[in-house]
């Protein structure tokens, strides 16, 4: 192969790189010395700034440092003169303001610790009082009636329910009722003229043997109720069902036979018969005190699984006597009442209370005032709601075993609310109740005694043949006058008292005031 021949390109290709890397490289080597030069006088630039900053710093702290150290002192001298004050319970001008301040603070949150205590041990508290006046003027009275003029009497009743620490889930309570009275208003008249609705002013209260002349305070109620949420041991939150246990000095009418429109002598109606059932309380079946209370026990069981219609069943057992409760022998003839009550909902959902209870005397005194036996029956208690402003009700008694004047009885009507005629405070109540005459009361011969007094002696008597029933009516209009205030005119009517067809009939004016807090 000649030389001719050989590829001279390729080969001086070859050369000239093998010339070129030095060159570049040499290339590279300066431009990095260029860099590294740039990097060290810049270097040289920041040292020299950082010498003078750090000389400048040095002088500002050199002058700076005595006023510095003077406030630290300043402050930590203010301070002690402040741990000082606040050491010493005492207020002093020469403490620093802070301290006073402070103080002031403090006195403030101690003070309102203090109300806040106050606030939480009356917190649960119940109080309520109520100063009730009646003037009352028959007409129709016999004209040898005693006292059968106009009539005047007030009552006040004050209150307290007082809640105790727990028991665990069981809630305490003791309520205690104070009354003070004066005046008999027309229910000493009524009864002399024979009348079984013997009380057509139910707010009349005088204490037993007080003058008339005097305004003696007695202590009405004053009883215990322990709420026991069930099942025991169960979770409260999610209990629906609860036994409510209660003993003490009670007014019966708060356990048994209530009713929402015909249960308030105060603001609704006045005669006993529309107050409460009149077999029991007209009828002296209850066998109270002289005051009208009496020593009790009640149980009752509350179910609550249907909350808008819970139902209860309720116990009691009260001291009564033959002719009436103390405390010497009230426990010879207890009183026995047992009542079942459920709340319904008709027209559209609107409440109405049903209650149905028995009650049973082992031993009781007969009209006659002189032979006892056992005296027992039964009665109904009805009230519900039929529109935005009317209540309906009605009661029903039947004695099953005694000798009584009057052995049923029947009382209906209906309170109606002012929002009619755009006075939603105001009401109007309308009543009309019968009274049967009993057959032993029938059969009875004239001149047979009604009551007796200590010495055994007949007091009231009568001189007819009993027959037929004694019938009552009654309207009233309660009037606002202001939140505390109510004014009711009051008109009642009453035929064939005492069972005594030729008695004539007797019409009372009334007009009740009451002051209610």
């Amino acid at each position: 192969m000649s030389l001719a021949n050989f590829p001279l390109r390729p080969l001086a290709l070859a050369c000239a790189a093998l010339i070129a890397v030095p060159a570049h490289a040499a290339a590279q080597k300066d431009e990095t010395l260029r860099l590294l030069e740039k990097m060290n006088a810049r270097l040289e630039q920041l040292e020299k700034r950082n010498a003078e900053l750090e000389q400048q710093v040095k002088a500002a702290t050199q002058h700076a440092s005595p006023v510095l150290e003077q406030r630290v002192k300043t402050l930590e001298e203010t301070q002690a003169r402040v741990n000082q004050g606040l050491d010493n319970d005492n207020v002093s001008e020469y403490e620093p303001e802070l301290t006073s301040r402070l103080k002031a603070v403090e006195m403030d949150a101690l003070s309102v610790k203090k109300a806040a205590r106050k606030i939480d041990a009356l917190d649960g508290i119940k109080a309520g009082m109520s100063l009730t006046t009646v003037a009352q003027r028959p007409s129709g009275l016999p004209k040898g009636l005693q006292d059968g003029n106009s009539q005047l009497n007030y009552r006040t009743d004050v209150t307290v329910e007082l809640p105790l620490d727990p028991i665990g889930d069981t809630e305490q309570k003791i309520f205690a009722h104070v009354r003070i009275g004066q005046g008999q208003g027309l229910n000493a008249p009524m009864s002399n003229l024979g009348a079984f609705a013997s009380a057509p002013n139910a707010v009349a209260f005088r204490a037993s043997g007080a003058s008339p002349d005097d305004s003696v305070a007695i202590l009405g109620q004053a009883w215990y109720q322990a709420s026991i949420p069930l099942p025991f041991g169960g979770f409260k939150p999610r209990s629906r069902e609860k036994l409510e246990l209660t003993f003490g000095k009670m007014d019966l009418f708060g356990f048994f036979d209530q009713n929402v429109a015909a249960g308030d002598e105060g603001r609704q109606f006045l005669n006993s018969i529309f107050v409460h059932n009149p077999l029991l309380d007209a009828g002296a079946q209850i066998g109270v005190d002289a005051n009208g209370f009496q020593p009790g026990f009640v149980a009752s069981y509350l179910n609550e699984f249907n909350k808008p219609e819970p139902w209860r069943l309720s116990l009691g057992f009260f001291g009564s006597g033959k002719t009436g409760s103390n405390y010497q022998r009230s426990l010879t003839s207890p009183l026995i009442m047992a009542q079942a009550e459920k709340t319904l909902r008709f027209f559209d959902g609107l409440p109405g209370h049903y209650r149905a209870y028995f009650w049973q005397r082992s031993k009781a005194v007969d009209f006659d005032g002189v032979t006892t036996t056992k005296h027992a029956g039964w009665g109904l208690s009805i009230d519900q709601r039929v529109g935005d402003g009317v209540t309906l009700f009605s009661r029903y008694g039947q004695q099953t075993s005694g000798a009584v004047r009057f052995d049923r009885a029947l009382t209906l009507g209906a309170e109606i609310s002012g929002a009619y005629w755009s006075r939603g405070a105001d009401a109007i109540g309308i009543a009309v109740g019968a009274l049967h005459a009993s057959n032993e009361f029938r059969a009875s011969p004239r001149e047979a005694c009604l009551e007796l007094d200590a010495k055994n002696q007949c007091i009231n008597s009568f001189t007819y043949n009993p027959s037929g029933a004694e019938k009552i009516a009654e309207l009233y209009y309660r009037y606002r006058i202001t939140k505390q205030f109510e004014l009711t005119p009051n008109l009642q009517y009453l035929t064939q008292l005492g069972g005594n067809a030729d008695a004539s009939a007797v019409k009372i004016l009334g007009l009740r005031a009451q002051l209610a807090f």
